[in-house]
């Protein structure tokens, strides 16, 4: 399989060594700011994909949206690592309508967290059903991080609100005064060289519970989008999100046994 690399920070060179280890052929490297030597092109365009059978993009969300409707109208098949820009997903759905797309997204690829979630899921429906418990979130990256809350921390807190009924909105901003009742809070920090913490609280008078998934590094990342690339390359034809494939791979495969 030949991989589109577009985007070539730390995270597209952790794909990068990933990739390799599974026999994949690097077949383009595309960053705007990438010294000249590492790089295959500086922009995205149907002649810097030519001959790949997957890109995998981990870019910024104020171009992001414009590669996917590229990456569906060219038929290549996407992995789509990019955080930020869900609130247009509608305008993206709509624009790439009548396409032959493959698309797959996720705000985290790491299956850890992807299990964590299903955890989170099921710990809200509980706590939630107990009538008792204050629900908030907390999520903490490294200084250069481009987006706040992070996709993973948004994935989150809507598993969490999906179960409180008590809960409308989340809030995501700094509170300087006293939080709504119906707000789900999430707070974010910035600072140091953090791959990635995120914990989901369920506070009453009596006690805290607190589930928190901790990365060690990007590697479980990256090795979430290169099996996501194969993936999505293998005929497939649509939008999805990560779980779809968890679905189709690993739960799927759990029920029948």
């Amino acid at each position: 399989m030949r991989i589109a690399l577009v985007g070539y920070g730390k995270m597209g060179r952790m794909i990068e060594t990933v990739a390799r280890t599974q026999h994949c052929e690097i077949g383009a490297i595309i960053d705007p700011v990438a010294p000249d030597q590492e790089i295959t092109s500086r922009s995205v365009n149907a002649e810097s994909l030519d001959g790949c059978d997957v890109v995998i993009d981990f870019t910024h969300p104020s171009v992001v949206c414009d590669h996917i409707v590229l990456y569906a109208k060219l038929g290549i098949p996407a992995v789509i690592g990019t955080t930020g820009w869900y609130d247009q997903i509608d305008q993206v759905r709509q624009a790439i309508e009548g396409t032959d797309c493959a698309i797959i997204y996720s705000g985290n690829y790491s299956l850890g967290v992807a299990l964590f979630m299903q955890v989170v899921k099921e710990a809200a429906r509980l706590f939630a059903k107990s009538g008792l418990y204050d629900p908030f979130l907390t999520e903490m990256h490294h200084s250069q991080k481009a987006d706040s809350p992070s996709g993973t921390a948004t994935m989150l807190a809507q598993r969490v609100l999906e179960a409180f009924p008590t809960k409308t909105h989340i809030e995501a901003e700094t509170q300087h005064q006293k939080r709504e009742e119906s707000a789900l809070h999430l707070a974010s920090v910035r600072g140091g060289w953090v791959p990635g913490t995120h914990t989901v609280y369920f506070d009453s008078p009596q006690d805290t519970i607190e589930l928190t998934h901790r990365a060690r590094s990007r590697e479980g990342f990256a090795v979430g989008a290169v099996r996501s690339a194969f993936w999505i390359a293998d005929g497939r034809k649509g939008f999805f999100t990560l779980d779809d494939m968890l679905e189709d791979v690993y739960l799927s495969v759990e029920r029948s046994e």
